[in-house]
């Protein structure tokens, strides 16, 4: 700990987002990578932490602060090339309403020779179901190490990777969400990260205003190819019920489109979320016109993303037949 004349290096950038109402401003890019890089690496008071984080909650993420937040961290992790996996894909809101149906698409993917890298986050919520508690009901493990979710994605063309794993100081951080009561900036940077450099990244958010933050966020990373949409539960999950906004970067472009409603009204969620139900109606056990239909639209956008179809009516009815010709014994 410094001593009491001796301002602490980090005090800088608590000042430059608390100074006050006309004194504050955002951090830039370089602000931020350079902010990240100091708690990563422990340089940085358990008090500064929580009031940088609490500060960035206040007055939200910009996508320089986001970039520079991204950069640090990846400096951190292994240089992966980017064939290794095809679709990045974060998991780390939980849900509360439904079952995380998402995991399905993901695995739909896969069985069709799509590399999907799934990177979550163990129940930072009591009252949230997390895709990483949901994986020993298709027999599935997370990875341990990269090389270990290198070999997953060879093997079985899917692999989930923890945060506790990959970075252990934004696993801490991201469980402060107890402690202080509130998200914080971890929450959205998460998502952006990308760890294995996958040329394709999905995203869900739940706060529609961060919707471009991410976009512009992913085109100051010079990520190729990107969509975020309002998802389900704030999950990568597109709700059939709503008619869904979804924002990509393609090569330095932006663009957005709107993707349909599937259904005239919406319907009742369940009284209570049964895991099991998940690979049940994998295994045509049992019918969900919800689930299937959240399943299919939700790979219907990750197609529509990938070029592998060329219209949103063409990437529903791909998704579709994907369904349809599921393995149902594969689990």
């Amino acid at each position: 700990m410094s001593d009491n004349t001796t301002e602490h290096p980090f005090a800088e950038f608590i000042r430059i987002l608390g100074k006050g109402k006309n004194g504050s401003r955002p951090l830039t890019q370089d602000e931020a990578y350079r902010a990240m890089r100091m708690i990563l690496a422990g340089e940085v008071e358990e008090i500064q932490l929580g009031a940088f984080l609490m500060l960035m909650r206040v007055k939200e993420e910009t996508a320089e602060e986001l970039a520079g937040f991204v950069l640090a961290v990846r400096e951190t992790l292994p240089n992966i090339a980017s064939q290794t996996a095809d679709l990045d894909w974060s998991a780390y809101a939980g849900k509360r309403r439904h079952l995380p149906w998402f995991i399905l698409s993901s695995l739909l993917l896969s069985e069709n020779d799509i590399k999907v890298l799934m990177h979550g986050s163990a129940a930072h919520s009591a009252s949230r179901v997390f895709a990483q508690d949901m994986l020993p009901l298709f027999s599935l493990a997370k990875a341990n190490s990269f090389a270990e979710a290198e070999r997953q994605l060879q093997v079985r063309n899917f692999a989930y990777l923890s945060l506790e794993q990959f970075c252990p100081a934004l696993n801490r951080m991201i469980h402060l969400r107890n402690l202080m009561g509130l998200r914080s900036p971890v929450h959205t940077l998460v998502r952006l990260v990308n760890p294995l450099n996958a040329p394709y990244s999905i995203q869900g958010i739940f706060h529609p205003g961060y919707r471009p933050v991410h976009q512009e966020a992913a085109l100051l990373l010079k990520q190729a190819h990107m969509t975020v949409i309002k998802g389900e539960g704030g999950e990568t999950e597109r709700n059939p019920d709503m008619q869904c906004l979804a924002q990509s970067v393609h090569a330095g472009e932006l663009s957005e489109e709107i993707w349909p409603a599937l259904f005239p009204r919406r319907h009742v969620k369940p009284k209570i979320l049964e895991p099991e139900q998940l690979i049940q109606l994998w295994r045509g056990e049992i019918n969900d016109e919800f689930a299937e239909a959240s399943i299919i639209g939700t790979t219907a956008v990750a197609l529509k993303l990938m070029a592998k179809a060329e219209s949103q009516e063409a990437a529903q009815l791909l998704a579709t037949d994907y369904w349809q010709k599921r393995d149902k014994s594969s689990y």
